[in-house]
């Protein structure tokens, strides 16, 4: 070998061993830039949640005022003021509204408070319900989040999951028969998909639980509870049927009838007829040149209905009584419960957001169309 060719081919390895690290340099400033901006977002949210939810300070005014009228209120049975005179009292209460008040911070103009809330809710440093409580007569909002978070996860993620499975192999199977009966009768039960969940939940209540009495209203669970483990998880399948039914007609025949389109603009692509005259199967054809090249939209589609389901589970979880985050949500509502709100908004926009990011990896790795790093400034 001569010294110009070792020469070359020496450099073709060092490009070589340069690439990897340069592509994972790639990804890693690509996801950074995608989280930072998806973090930005998700701030900017919250704050205005916390300006609407506080509506500009005026609920920490009716907080002040609440502690004023506590306070008045202790001092009729305080002991150290019996037989004092009202100067005395009005003291006493104005030293204790004033301690309360600064250990709260509401002694502060609002526009720092709100910064101070805004720190504390992006940390999860959520602090004390005001009315509501956990299961186990807990105030404190993370207790209550996190108690009623896995709730939530358990309904709308089997539902979602039941969803994207349902749609793409319903998909995959109506793009092998265009123009079938079944084909057409999706094609028009595609519209009933635009009504919510919990359109399709009343009516379901109204039907098995009302007039067949053969499924429960609402609810998690038995009353009472099943002692056994396997009795539990029965009584929470069962419980889970007509809500998950509710979210899979609300999502399923539009799905089906946007994804068997997709596969059939892959399916009369110039390399599909192609493959078929190599003689590849028709599975190894399904699999490699429609199902791959589909592969972004279906993911973008999922993550859709993933982010659905986190904007429908309030009123959803309301109509059948599921007791998630939903039904929190809309209790705090109720009750004006300020830090209840701002939790469950900050916990919503953070699985959006984790959501969406996801989604962000998933293109980048699947899709060699999506420009990373200086790649995009080109």
């Amino acid at each position: 070998m001569t010294e110009a060719s070792a020469a070359k081919s020496g450099g073709a390895r060092s490009r070589r061993a340069v690439k990897i690290p340069r592509s994972l340099q790639q990804f890693g400033r690509y996801f950074v830039v995608r989280g930072a901006a998806l973090l930005a977002t998700v701030t900017i949210g919250v704050y205005i949640t916390i300006l609407i939810a506080n509506m500009g300070g005026f609920v920490d005014k009716i907080r002040v005022a609440t502690i004023e009228e506590n306070y008045a209120q202790a001092s009729r049975f305080a002991p150290d003021l019996q037989g004092r005179g009202a100067e005395a009292r009005r003291d006493w209460i104005e030293s204790r509204v004033a301690t309360e008040v600064k250990r709260l911070g509401l002694d502060k103009p609002f526009i720092v408070r709100s910064f101070t809330y805004l720190s504390s809710a992006m940390t999860l440093n959520l602090g004390r319900s005001e009315s509501l409580t956990s299961d186990s007569g807990s105030a404190d909002v993370r207790r209550i989040i996190l108690e009623r978070l896995p709730i939530t996860l358990v309904l709308f993620g089997t539902a979602s999951m039941l969803t994207f499975f349902i749609n793409l192999f319903a998909a995959l199977f109506l793009s092998r028969r265009y123009g079938s009966f079944l084909d057409r009768a999706v094609i028009a039960l595609a519209p009933i998909s635009s009504a919510p969940p919990w359109f399709f939940g009343i009516f379901l209540i109204m039907f098995f639980a009302a007039m067949l009495k053969i499924l429960p209203w609402g609810g998690m669970v038995d009353a009472p509870v099943p002692e056994s483990t396997l009795g539990y998880a029965l009584s929470v399948l069962k419980h889970m049927i007509l809500p998950t039914v509710a979210w899979l007609l609300a999502a399923m025949f539009v799905g089906i009838y946007a994804w068997r389109t997709f596969f059939l603009i892959s399916a009369s692509e110039d390399y599909v007829e192609l493959a078929k005259a190599k003689g590849l199967t028709s599975r190894a054809i399904e699999r490699r040149y429609v199902l791959r090249p589909s592969l972004p939209t279906v993911i973008t589609n999922f993550a859709l209905i993933l982010i659905g389901a986190w904007q429908g589970a309030i009123i959803t979880e309301r109509v059948f009584q599921w007791p998630g985050l939903g039904t929190m949500f809309y209790r705090a509502i109720g009750a004006f419960d300020t830090p209840v709100l701002v939790a469950s908004v900050v916990l919503f926009a953070y699985l959006l957001a984790v959501t969406v990011f996801l989604l962000d990896i998933l293109y980048a790795i699947i899709d060699p169309r999506v420009k990373l790093g200086a790649e995009g400034a080109q």
